[in-house]
């Protein structure tokens, strides 16, 4: 699993390096128990798994269930939301095992360890794609209107959305044919093993790289530059609410750093350390850092289609006619909230930024 690396922790000289394959054993890894460590995730990082999992289970549930009821897959943007909602709930779909092999160890076999630390990869990568992948399609919807509309089609988005499927499986290559269970002094683990220790820290550290430039910088470049353009057009417009509009893009901005830019400082740091650090320092302050910032970044990947398509006028009134159905009350409120024929023409700074049109 990303950032938790038991070679740090136990001297893995003989059960890390597979001698059976052929492959020469490298020199001795220094001990590391790190037991504080070891300690703190087993008590606080279960709870955060499964709590994650069930509001991604809850979330994108709910998303999925408007999109089937009220909204057709016609629209760029309902197929990338899709999309989203899918790579989450694959994401979402490998918490509980973590959660209890963090509290004990690895008990679910070697097949369950390779599949589930690759849909781990898998959906956590093309999570923050499609993420990026929304904000430039309304950057186009909004900013390149005209010149856009031709090319935004159902083809695209289908194209779009296989390009960053096959992007994030090749990314998860690696964990594929790395990941195992091998025998710890803790129990039973499931990591990257079977080669030389060479081979996985050159591999750990193209992992580290991968998700800091391929995963995190270049989506923020582009989430920034999209939503800096569509502020400046929004500016640029007579709407009545353009107030509102921006804040919300502030929003959307401030939760996208806040949440994905402290765990990938620290998957930066935890390369450098192990590109150039000293193999005998034990320093537990990035492993706690790790455990705390990584759960931002899980819970943002989580909730993330929630956030998006209720930012829209649109879904927020498809979410109360689904509720109208269970409480009958809440019928006239919805009678109210639904926008005149005068009203429903103009164009609203919330279906701009909150994905609620096509």
């Amino acid at each position: 699993m990303d950032g938790f690396n038991w070679e740090e922790y136990l001297n893995f000289s003989k059960e890390a390096n597979d001698t059976s394959s052929g492959n020469p054993v490298d020199k001795v890894v220094p001990l590391c128990l790190k037991s504080n460590v070891i300690q703190f995730g087993a008590a606080f990082l279960p709870a955060f798994y499964y709590t994650n999992f069930l509001l991604s289970l809850v979330g994108n549930g709910l998303v999925l269930c408007i999109i089937y009821k009220y909204e057709k897959l016609t629209t760029v943007t309902n197929i990338f939301l899709l999309n989203l909602v899918i790579s989450d709930l694959i994401f979402a779909f490998s918490l509980p095992f973590w959660a209890v092999y963090h509290k004990s160890e690895w008990i679910f076999g070697s097949g369950l360890c390779k599949l589930v630390g690759s849909c781990y990869s898998i959906g956590f990568n093309s999570s923050i794609l499609f993420l990026t992948l929304l904000t430039f399609d309304r950057y186009l919807a909004v900013v390149h209107a005209i010149s856009a509309a031709q090319s935004r089609k159902k083809k695209y988005a289908f194209a779009s959305s296989a390009t960053v499927w096959v992007l994030s499986i090749l990314a998860s290559i690696k964990d594929i044919v790395f990941y195992n269970v091998m025998n710890g002094q803790n129990g039973r683990l499931c990591e990257m093993t079977g080669y030389t220790q060479s081979t996985l820290t050159k591999w750990e550290l193209i992992g580290y790289y991968q998700q800091f430039l391929f995963f995190f910088l270049v989506p923020l470049v582009m989430v920034l530059y999209c939503y800096a353009r569509i502020t400046i057009r929004i500016m640029s417009t007579r709407m009545v609410e353009k107030c509102r509009a921006v804040k919300l893009i502030f929003v959307i901005v401030f939760t996208f750093f806040i949440c994905w830019t402290p765990y990938n400082v620290v998957i930066l740091l935890k390369a450098i350390k192990t590109s150039f650090g000293d193999p005998t320092n034990c320093s537990e302050a990035l492993d706690y850092a790790l455990y705390i910032t990584r759960n931002f970044a899980y819970l943002y990947c989580c909730i993330s289609p929630v956030f998006y398509t209720f930012l829209g006028k649109k879904f927020q009134r498809h979410f109360l006619r689904l509720l109208a159905k269970r409480i009958p009350c809440l019928k006239i409120n919805i009678l109210l909230s639904e926008p005149s024929s005068k009203s429903a023409s103009v164009r609203s700074p919330t279906q701009i930024t909150g994905h609620s049109r096509d």
